[in-house]
Formats: structure tokens, C-alpha cells, sequence
């Protein structure tokens, strides 16, 4: 069993100042949304996305305009060619970006910005045959106990390793199912030494993994005595959620794909 990374799913107070801003500064595209009476869903993505490339989910509640981002998830990462990462950076600065954190601040490896909710934004270099710039790279979640994560993707997803960060203070596990093409987002798990806590906060919602068939991916979760959080039932068999042993929630979606990608 394994599941592409879907999308990551955050939460905006103001739906048409975030959509200009990931159209204007990162040239994605909607791809998909959703109108319900209370909320809405639009599905962002760069144009030659791959098959295998996670979209960003912004839901937008009606009557909320404000979350709290707390610390329990750390940033989604987007990519740039390598070479291009300063220049990538002072283009963003021009454009009116809030400057967080400047590639030299960052040893020329990678830099942050933040979108007008406050999410953070990492740019990683990288070949440009892993994937389209500003392709979503991997989303970072902290987690307390590495070994229980580590082992709650392996298995209960059939993730592994993809590339491991040691440091004196903390680790950086990122993780993707077997076989994942390069383009295919990966999830980040970071652990501080320090045996913090987090607060999950509101401003972010889930991670998605994509099924061939719901309902059997179900099955094997609940074999795997993964967490019963909403099932298909009492989703209308449209999707389901799971958590990890953080809390972090993580949405099972079964999803049809023409040739551009999106749903018939």
C-alpha cells in the first residue's frame, strides 16, 4: 500500500488577498474548488504540474478572518532551480513580499517568506528536473517523539526515508512512499531534542494522501490500528481522516485524474 502526497490544506482569513498573492507571486493556478454555504475550498498549483505534484488547499470560512498558527506545523517548502535561489528571492522582495529570512541569513541554502496569514514559506534549491519552480518541495511538521513518527509513516503509510538532517539540537526526517517520483511532495518531520510541545493551532488543517480505492485504503489503516478520526461512512465516502500520534490530521482522498490532472 502507499499514497501520493495529495495537497497540504491552510486556512486564510481573506480568500482573495491569498489567491492573488500565490497566483501574483508564486504563478500558481486554481485548479479545483469547492463552494459550500459555509466555506470555501480552492485547489493552487503551478501550471505543468506533475502527476505526482501536491496542490496547496486554501479553505476560507465564511466567518472567520483571522487563526492562530501555532507551532505544532512548520512551513510547506516550495522549489527553485539551482542558481536561482537569490535571484528567486529578490524578485519576491521587489514584488512587496514581507522579507523574513534572506538566503544569506540562511548560508545561501534556502530562504523563508510568509503569505499575508503568516504561513511560512521555505524556497529550496533544487534540479529542475524534480520539479516545476515554486512546485510544492515537502510540508514540515514538529513532532515529539521521533521514533513514534518514524514509525507511524513507515507503518501505517509504507513510507521511507528520503533524505535525514542530524544536528546538535534537532533532526529533519523527510519521508515519501516507495517509488515517489522526485516532482512528489514529501513530509518533513522535525524533532527538537529539547522534549518541547507544540500547539496545534488553527491556521493549518492536513495533510492529504491520495488512494486508488477509499475505502480499501480504509481498511488497511484500520488493520494498522491507525486513529479513527472520521471515517468514510461519516464522510459520505467522499474521503476520510486520520491523526498522527501528534495530532496532525491527515485526510485519505480517493481522486480521478484526466489528462490535466483534476478531477472529471
Amino acid at each position: 500500500m502507499s499514497g501520493t502526497l495529495d495537497h497540504v490544506m491552510m486556512r486564510v482569513g481573506d480568500l482573495e488577498e491569498s489567491l492573488d498573492w500565490y497566483t501574483t507571486h508564486l504563478n500558481y493556478e486554481e485548479k479545483d474548488r469547492w463552494e459550500a454555504d459555509t466555506f470555501t475550498n480552492v485547489y493552487l498549483g503551478p501550471e505543468d504540474m506533475h502527476e505526482e505534484g501536491a496542490m496547496l488547499e486554501l479553505t476560507h470560512n465564511h466567518d472567520q478572518d483571522s487563526y492562530d498558527v501555532g507551532d505544532a506545523w512548520g512551513h510547506i517548502a516550495v522549489r527553485v532551480p539551482e542558481g536561482d535561489l537569490e535571484e528567486s528571492y529578490q524578485q519576491l522582495m521587489d514584488d512587496g513580499v514581507e522579507d523574513y529570512r534572506d538566503p544569506e541569513s540562511c548560508n545561501g541554502r534556502y530562504a523563508f517568506v510568509k503569505d499575508p496569514d503568516g504561513h511560512e514559506i521555505e524556497i529550496v534549491k533544487r534540479d529542475p528536473e524534480q520539479g516545476a519552480k515554486w512546485s510544492i518541495d515537502h510540508t514540515m511538521i514538529r513532532v515529539e517523539d521521533a521514533d513514534e513518527a518514524l514509525g507511524f509513516w513507515t507503518r501505517k503509510f509504507e513510507y521511507e526515508h528520503t533524505g535525514r538532517w542530524e544536528s546538535d539540537s534537532f533532526a529533519n526526517y523527510f519521508m515519501k512512499p516507495e517509488g515517489a517520483a522526485d516532482e512528489a511532495m514529501a513530509v518533513e518531520l522535525t524533532y527538537n531534542y529539547d522534549g518541547r510541545s507544540y500547539e496545534m493551532g488553527d491556521a493549518w488543517g492536513h495533510l492529504a494522501v491520495r488512494a486508488d480505492d477509499l475505502n480499501d485504503y480504509w481498511e488497511t489503516l484500520e488493520e494498522r490500528e491507525a486513529e479513527e478520526y472520521r471515517t468514510p461512512e461519516e464522510c459520505d465516502n467522499n474521503y476520510a481522516f486520520t491523526k498522527d500520534q501528534d495530532g496532525h490530521e491527515i485526510e485519505i482522498i480517493e481522486r480521478d485524474f484526466d489528462g490535466s490532472l483534476f478531477p472529471n
